[in-house]
């Protein structure tokens, strides 16, 4: 067995969940530029998380989700979710993001497992308030790590996908780790770096392992 594991915000989605989000109340350039420190690795994800979240308070459920299923997806996302299944991996997702977003979309990929955030709301309503298992900069290292246990596949049979600081944790827990179209903090921990806004250069990578 082998294990593909992608980053979604800016890998599998083209752009960042929250900062569609934060359009719907004038935040977006706000939100946007605090995403941008953070993904650069000049804020700790936690705090720029828990920032942003609560600009979204009072924000509509129905619409939070209306956005999140009809985000654009990366060109390429579909083929290379698709060739990686016949080349014989797992393919899961891990995002700091939310899970209304990853789910549907991941859903429609035929990824076999996302993992995400959880924004809380109440009478139909964003509290401002986020949880989940994807809070802070080691997350996804961390589940990486627990998810190569459960499924016993080695490091040497995992490839990851991210663009961002915060996807720097799970890198050392691959064979093959992919920089796609991402910062330079990111791009200096990686095996491969991918520069073209196209997920099936990613499956022509993950040939090698």
């Amino acid at each position: 067995m082998k294990l593909a594991i992608f980053d979604f915000d800016s890998t599998l989605m083209d752009g960042e969940t929250i900062d569609f989000l934060a359009k719907e109340l004038g935040f977006e350039d706000k939100v946007a530029k605090i995403t941008e420190r953070a993904m650069a690795g000049e804020l700790d994800f936690f705090d720029s998380l828990i920032e942003r979240v609560a600009l979204l308070k009072g924000l509509d459920v129905e619409v939070v989700n209306e956005i999140c299923q009809n985000l654009p997806l990366i060109n390429g996302a579909k083929e290379a979710v698709s060739s990686l299944k016949k080349q014989g991996f797992v393919v899961a997702c891990f995002s700091g993001g939310f899970r209304n977003a990853t789910e549907p979309i991941c859903k429609e990929l035929g990824i076999d497992a996302d993992f995400s955030n959880y924004l809380h709301e109440r009478d139909g309503k964003l509290t401002g308030l986020v949880g989940g298992e994807m809070m802070f900069s080691d997350s996804k290292g961390k589940m990486a790590k627990r998810l190569q246990k459960l499924l016993n596949v080695p490091k040497e049979k995992t490839l990851v996908v991210g663009d961002g600081a915060n996807d720097i944790s799970m890198f050392k827990y691959a064979g093959v780790s992919v920089a796609f179209c991402a910062k330079p903090i990111l791009k200096e921990a990686a095996t491969d770096i991918v520069d073209v806004k196209d997920l099936r250069e990613v499956a022509k990578i993950a040939k090698r392992i």
